[in-house]
């Protein structure tokens, strides 16, 4: 199985910027973070084509930029201009199968998680 780790969560001031990392032990052909805040249910954030296509949430769009590394087996998540909503966990995940969606139940594999915390 696919296992995905995460790092580079943390706490920062509203408008800061933090960078999410994500290793896999494998190849996959998606690649996406979600997040999850108290009492919300997780929401996706972005995700990418191992051809780099890339798909935003439009509450990060303009802010937030999805990479990967096909020879590395990594992703990552840069995050500028962050705001207080956007404190949560947020979770590497994968798919392995075609990207087709920021949809929760479409990918099989998660990580643990990473706290990102946004104070105003």
């Amino acid at each position: 199985p696919v296992q995905l780790v995460e790092s580079g969560g943390g706490s920062v001031q509203s408008g800061g910027s933090l960078r999410l990392f994500c290793a896999a032990n494998g190849y996959t052909p998606c690649m996406g973070w979600f997040r999850q805040a108290p009492g919300k249910e997780r929401e996706g954030v972005a995700e990418i084509t191992n051809t780099g296509r890339t798909t935003y949430a439009d509450s990060v769009k303009g802010r937030f930029t999805i990479s990967r590394d096909n020879a590395k087996n990594t992703v990552s998540l840069q995050m500028n201009s962050l705001k207080p909503e956007d404190t949560a966990i947020y979770y590497c995940a994968a798919r392995t199968d075609y990207c087709s969606g920021l949809i929760s139940h479409w990918y099989g594999y998660w990580g643990q998680g990473t706290q990102v915390t946004v104070s105003s």
